[in-house]
């Protein structure tokens, strides 16, 4: 393929036209699909968590699907996207909360579910085709002694090129710190929106090139990612009458995690007004404050101590298959984000914020919370660890009444000394990383340099690149 150098040289604008016949005649032998309702399916995730997304985002979809299912494929697809300037959105499992895989342009959307293929696993490290699905990858690790260092609430239909992607930690991040921290992830391969594209390694802090970037610095098609030894988790609830006695609890239980005590896994506080949401476990939770947790066999003599000198009585504990047993959730269907989902699907209502806490974190500054906003805010705490030190961030649901409430209630926070993560913008700098990250612009110049990828979604693009104001539809 002849490399188009007029192209190659100027920016992409959305609304410029496709010749449509002439780019799928360069995909003939492909997987496409251009039917309305797989081209709906395509662009739904789980933006609708946030009702000033679902609004917003509403009707946005690709003009046709492609999936491929070899990196040829992929070739073959990036080459077509750059020739006939289409702009170009990856998806995974669609488990995102930001409109990630939304695209706002139309174009194509690349579903990544069929490069499903474990590559390897050795001692420590798994080689993986991105569209693996995380739970099967799990699977395939414990047959031999292994599991993942950590994952989403969703691990069972979540993809890992979209946890790559769009996450930043999960269950197992007390134990194993957030996705970026160095050694998590050790390889990224990638491939670039050129005529003819190019298959990119990323090592080391490179990474970070394309790490939680919304899909929009070149195509993910490997990842290599560490393991550790296998653990048959107790999945435990514990109870206390106060939120502030659990989040001290979760403070000393990180600590001891982190000096190597005890062995957690996981730590998620939520209040007692949260409870009724989870609709299997009412009458265990016994209108009552809880911890959720993850915690290793050997040690969990010494957690269940240490919940006492907080209050705390443990009262559910089981592997994950033994709750599933007895119908009940695993501690993982009880972080993050499911969380917010068990609320939504008995209160239309609700949708959440996500709130970083300067550390260590202030069991009096969130009581103060409580009572400042009532039942407007109902608090969740995730402990997790980041650059080796212990942090604590919030995901309280909200009873939503309008933008200006929210924009307010995000601003009541930050007077706090918080940070907000606004998880109600599908920009990347207004969400998640909150400023431009040069590292990050720079390589999607050299990976997509005609801002094929996902475009909108990258406010550093628009402005800095194109001249013309980010965020817009």
């Amino acid at each position: 393929m002849a490399c188009n150098r007029q192209a190659m040289t100027t920016h992409y604008r959305p609304g410029e036209p496709v010749d449509w016949p002439a780019f799928r005649a360069d995909l003939a032998g492909l997987q496409i699909d251009d039917r309305p309702g797989a081209c709906e399916r395509a662009a739904a995730d789980y933006h609708w968590y946030s009702p000033l997304l679902a609004e917003r985002l509403r009707g946005r979809r690709a003009d046709l699907v492609v999936r491929p299912r070899s990196l040829y494929d992929v070739l073959r697809l990036a080459g077509a996207c750059a020739r006939h300037r289409v702009p170009l959105t990856v998806r995974g499992g669609g488990t995102g909360n930001y409109g990630q895989c939304v695209p706002l342009h139309g174009g194509v959307t690349m579903d990544a579910t069929a490069l499903d293929q474990v590559l390897g696993i050795e001692p420590g490290l798994a080689s993986v085709q991105a569209g693996v699905m995380m739970h099967a990858l799990n699977e395939a690790a414990r047959a031999g002694g292994q599991q993942l260092r950590m994952w989403p609430s969703t691990e069972r239909i979540a993809t890992l090129g979209g946890f790559i992607a769009g996450g930043h930690s999960g269950i197992g991040s007390i134990r194993h710190g957030i996705l970026a921290d160095p050694g998590n992830v050790t390889r990224l391969r990638v491939v670039t929106l050129e005529d003819p594209p190019r298959v990119i390694d990323l090592l080391g802090a490179d990474i970070q090139k394309a790490h939680h970037a919304y899909g929009t610095n070149g195509i993910l098609v490997e990842v290599d990612v560490a393991l550790t030894g296998a653990v048959e988790w107790q999945h435990t609830i514990t109870l206390f009458e106060r939120y502030d006695d659990v989040l001290r609890f979760g403070l000393a239980a990180g600590q001891a995690t982190i000096d190597g005590s005890i062995d957690v896994f996981q730590l998620s506080a939520v209040e007692r007004r949260i409870t009724p949401y989870y609709a299997g476990l009412r009458t265990r939770l016994e209108d009552a404050d809880a911890m959720f947790a993850q915690v290793s066999p050997d040690t969990l003599p010494a957690y269940e101590a240490l919940a006492a000198q907080w209050g705390g009585r443990l009262v559910v504990r089981g592997t994950e298959a033994e709750l599933l047993a007895q119908g009940l959730p695993s501690a993982t269907e009880c972080a993050y984000n499911h969380t917010t989902l068990e609320a939504l699907k008995t209160d239309g209502g609700v949708t959440y914020l996500q709130v970083a806490y300067p550390g260590p974190l202030d069991a009096d500054l969130v009581a103060r919370q409580m009572q400042r906003f009532g039942d407007e805010v109902l608090m969740h705490h995730e402990f997790s660890r980041a650059g080796g030190a212990l942090v604590a961030f919030a995901l309280p649901l909200v009873q939503y009444f309008d933008e200006p409430q929210l924009r307010a209630l995000m601003q009541s926070f930050e007077d706090d000394g918080c940070t907000i993560f606004d998880p109600h913008t599908w920009v990347l700098e207004d969400g998640g990383m909150k400023q431009v990250d040069p590292l990050q612009l720079d390589f999607k110049r050299e990976a997509d340099p005609m801002g094929l990828m996902n475009p909108g979604k990258v406010r550093a693009w628009d402005e800095i690149v194109l001249g013309r104001p980010g965020g817009l539809l």
